[in-house]
């Protein structure tokens, strides 16, 4: 008699014999502590990793500036000598000649790491890069232009850092 859930084996003899699956014995009880416990490891590790990430950005933007400010320092270095120079100095144009120095060490530094003046005085005005604070007649420099820049604007790559505080002209006037 054949049955139709059971595989056959023949036998040397010919005879086929009903071959018989093993079944595990499963500890169910067992089983789900395993999974618990995976469960609960995979948890504090996912918590961990999520820890540590938040660390490590946080640690990132504090000290992302460090490696910046520190190519700062021979600047400061080089205006404080020229500060005390200045203290005893006889003639002014060395004063003058030191903190030219240091400016120019500044702007080349500056200018090293992207940012860029904006120009201003003559340009048309622009209050993306540009903030008015007052008006005057001119009859050299057109209605809308800059007539005279009070403090200089930056900009680094294409973000303003500062704009450029101006006057602008309201032209020739009557």
């Amino acid at each position: 008699m054949k049955h139709q859930h059971h595989k056959e084996t023949p036998t040397p003899e010919g005879v086929p014999l009903p071959s018989v699956e093993p079944l595990e014995k499963v500890d169910s009880e067992a089983e789900a502590a395993r999974f618990k416990d995976l469960a609960l490891r995979a948890t504090a590790d996912l918590d961990n990793y999520r820890k540590r990430s938040i660390r490590e950005k946080e640690d990132a933007i504090r000290y992302a500036n460090s490696a910046l400010l520190e190519k700062l320092l021979p600047i400061l270095d080089h205006f404080e000598l020229g500060l005390e120079a200045a203290k005893s100095a006889q003639d002014p144009s060395a004063i003058v000649q030191g903190m030219a120095m240091v400016e120019k060490q500044l702007r080349d530094f500056l200018t090293s790491h992207g940012v860029e003046l904006i120009p201003a005085e003559r340009e048309v005005f622009d209050p993306s890069r540009h903030e008015a604070v007052a008006q005057e007649t001119s009859r050299e420099i057109p209605e809308g232009h800059v007539v005279r820049q009070m403090r200089k604007g930056y900009k680094y790559k294409d973000r303003i850092l500062r704009a450029s505080t101006v006057t602008v002209s309201k032209g020739a006037g009557e």
